[in-house]
């Protein structure tokens, strides 16, 4: 089936589009998380194979969560806080970014506590935006650019049927050394021929 044209694509994030099951809820993420921000992205056990400068200050982690609800508000990307159902807590966060409208093609990305690590959250709120990006985004692709020394994050994306379409040998530059890239992607179901 061939889906709409790229210059067709339009997405709106008003009201922001919480996402549920069973056990999950995606939803906005919130001006005063800074703190939870912070740790996710200065843990070392969070950000071992996420090859960017550590965040150090709860200035920085507040410019990030601004930056994020900002640019939903623009509608230049989407990204949910990960929480259990019941709980406020935020566990991690999940969007698309990068969005290539010319392309109906965007990049996932992914964090989580890791309390909440080999418990299946990341796996069901992936696939719950999977959904969501295919089916109200009309997007015909999804890629994911890992470290391919992240054994659990390939994991969790062939799980949810992305398939490692590249590698990348020493592509990236980071902290004084030239690393390798994994490129993991998936096609909206309702479009392939």
């Amino acid at each position: 089936m061939q889906s709409d044209t790229p210059e067709n694509l339009h997405f709106d994030f008003s009201p922001f589009p919480e996402l549920s099951s069973e056990r999950l809820l995606l939803r906005k993420l919130r001006r005063n998380e800074a703190p939870e921000m912070l740790f996710l992205r200065s843990d070392e056990r969070v950000m071992r194979y996420i090859d960017k400068a550590r965040t150090t200050s709860i200035e920085e982690a507040q410019k990030w969560v601004d930056m994020i609800i900002d640019g939903i508000d623009k509608n230049e990307l989407i990204n949910w806080g990960i929480t259990v159902k019941g709980d406020e807590k935020l566990l991690g966060t999940l969007g698309f970014w990068n969005i290539r409208k010319e392309h109906s093609r965007a990049e996932i990305g992914y964090n989580l506590h890791p309390d909440s690590w080999n418990k299946g959250i990341m796996s069901e709120a992936i696939g719950m935006a999977l959904k969501y990006a295919f089916n109200v985004m009309n997007l015909h692709s999804i890629d994911a650019n890992i470290n391919p020394a992240n054994e659990a994050s390939a994991s969790v994306l062939t799980k949810n049927g992305f398939v490692r379409e590249a590698y990348y040998k020493e592509n990236f530059f980071y902290n004084g050394n030239f690393l390798d890239t994994a490129v993991y992607s998936i096609l909206n179901p309702a479009h392939r021929k």
